[in-house]
């Protein structure tokens, strides 16, 4: 789908006069700490180290100057966003199971990190992760051991609650002006057994319901604007954007510092206590392994003198694959008139409207075939016609269902293409490799189309876009996923928490083998969660600075 682009219509400043003067602030050539990544993990951990007035922080962002942008704020225009200079635009290598397609891999590329391109969407998961984590020797991580951290981080409009807070840095509510055709999915799907759920952050993640997002008034809420923002003219905080850090400097086994592209000079800044990686699932494991940290023979085959010897750095790369279903509709409260005057107007003036839509608004958790402890499928339903990234376009209303398989057990990698550091890396997710994975896919394909053909969408969904009524058997389904499937954006694991023989940090988020050096992003997950991977990060940022500053 296609939403107004900022362009046309102008916009306020999206971030701080950090993203205009990068190298601002920036005389101190060391500092206390220094975070590379200003995304989900890293705004948080940098905001919340700077609450000590003795500490000094040094953020760094790739980044680089940013005019103001509406296709941030706006809800509706993420997808805007894709293959612009905010994205990082990566590409998968020829995906062994998906007859050789290349997967787009969109990143955020500017302050905030991705959390300024996401849809929004507030899940933490589900308590079966954090449990597995513990369980598996992430001691600390355990769901009760959490949970007041995602309390802490957040400012819910529905207020404080046993699972809920009401004062933290980052903005959470319901969507203020739904479409119908999202409240109609929900009742479907509770229609046809999958039952309901007012919350899938509280007590029961199965059901289905309407999304909570990470907005303010119907307006986009990056870490950036929660963690950073408020607090960009501390003394001990220097944002940097416009920073490709190139390495990190380990001297003596313990980092030192990074070395980094500033603009066009090259410079090297130290870190009196520790680096913190939070670049995301992609470029940390490219930083450790470029800093010699990673498989040695991968290394050498680069030029790279390995430093610490790790086949982890890199590999178990986890997502959740997505297949989208659409079908046409004929009812006009549809997100295909998003782009009518008078819908900005509406947005402008009383942030209501077509464009405060997330797009996924109505959604659900379910168990497919395949067992596992929590539900293996999730539901994102959207009153729009949504297929390749929401670039394709569609002469008519549809409604579409995302099936992210939140349950996947595939694992891909990611590896160096060249000791150039602003050489992109190679992603290979290797979807589908594992088996259930298919099982799972097709099952979420036949429940959504028992939800398009539920009596609560009568009058709204009309007739099969994709995959399409011809393919009517597993196989034949099989093949249109195979054709047609995408991701969540949801990248993780490939520098998890695990012991020395299997992971790459301890639970401390510690790099094994070095010390000074911490991952503190979604990297770091031991297996991904059961959900958008967006909140689980800010646990980890959050988590990350309790374990600094008590010395962990």
């Amino acid at each position: 789908m296609a939403i107004t682009s900022a362009a046309a219509v102008g916009a306020t400043s999206m971030v701080g006069p950090e993203a205009r003067r990068p190298d601002e602030r920036m005389t101190m050539q060391e500092f206390d700490y220094i975070v590379v990544g200003s995304g989900s993990g890293g705004a948080v951990l940098a905001g919340r180290l700077t609450e000590d007035p003795g500490t000094s922080v040094l953020v760094l962002e790739a980044g680089g100057r940013s005019r103001p942008n509406m296709n941030v704020q706006i809800p509706a225009a993420f997808a805007k966003q894709f293959h612009t200079r905010l994205d990082w635009d990566y590409t998968s290598e020829p995906e062994p199971h998906l007859d050789g397609r290349r997967i787009y891999q969109p990143r955020g590329k500017m302050l905030g990190g991705t959390s300024g391109m996401n849809a929004m969407i507030y899940i933490r998961g589900n308590r079966a992760d954090y449990d597995g984590w513990a369980k598996a020797g992430a001691t600390g991580w355990s769901y009760d051991e959490v949970l007041p951290l995602f309390r802490r981080m957040e400012t819910n409009s529905r207020g404080a609650s046993e699972f809920h807070g009401a004062s933290g840095p980052q903005h959470v509510e319901d969507a203020p002006d739904p479409r119908e055709g999202s409240r109609r999915l929900v009742e479907a799907m509770a229609e046809v057994g999958i039952g309901r759920t007012d919350d899938f952050n509280g007590a029961q993640q199965e059901g289905a319901g309407m999304y909570q997002r990470f907005t303010r008034r119907g307006q986009r809420w990056t870490t950036y604007d929660g963690y950073l923002a408020p607090h960009r003219r501390r003394p001990n905080l220097t944002i940097t954007a416009g920073a490709h850090v190139h390495r990190v400097l380990i001297e003596d086994g313990r980092a030192t510092g990074v070395v980094a592209r500033v603009g066009n000079q090259v410079r090297t800044l130290r870190a009196k206590r520790e680096v913190v990686l939070a670049a995301g699932a992609y470029n940390s494991p490219q930083l450790l392994m470029l800093s010699g940290i990673g498989p040695a023979d991968h290394l050498a085959e680069h030029g790279i003198a390995p430093v610490v010897d790790n086949p982890h750095v890199g590999a178990h790369l986890m997502d959740h694959p997505m297949y989208l279903v659409n079908w046409d509709s004929s009812h006009r409260d549809n997100l295909a008139f998003a782009e009518k005057p008078a819908e900005l107007v509406r947005y402008l003036a009383r942030r209501k409207g077509m464009l405060t839509s997330n797009i996924g608004e109505a959604g659900a958790f379910f168990h497919t075939s395949v067992a596992d402890d929590a539900p293996g499928m999730q539901m994102i339903g959207a009153p729009a016609y949504f297929w390749e990234h929401g670039a394709a376009e569609y002469d008519g209303q549809a409604i579409a269902i995302g099936l992210s398989m939140v349950g996947a057990r595939s694992e891909g990698t990611v590896r160096l293409a060249s000791s150039d550091p602003e050489k992109a890396p190679r992603i290979c997710n290797n979807y589908f490799e594992h088996p259930d994975d298919m099982t799972s896919m097709i099952d979420g394909i036949e429940r959504a189309r028992e939800v398009m053909g539920a009596r609560a969408m009568q009058g709204f969904a009309n007739h099969e876009i994709h995959p399409g009524p011809s393919y009517g058997s597993r196989k034949e389904l099989e093949a249109a996923v195979r054709r047609g499937v995408e991701h969540t954006y949801h990248p993780s694991c490939t520098a998890r928490m695990g012991t020395e023989e299997d992971g790459v940090l301890d639970a401390s988020l510690r790099v094994h083998g070095v010390t000074g050096l911490r991952v503190a992003d979604t990297s770091a997950m031991p297996r991904v969660t059961h959900g958008n991977t967006h909140a689980p990060t800010m646990l980890i940022g959050e988590k990350a600075a309790d374990l600094i500053k008590s010395g962990a």
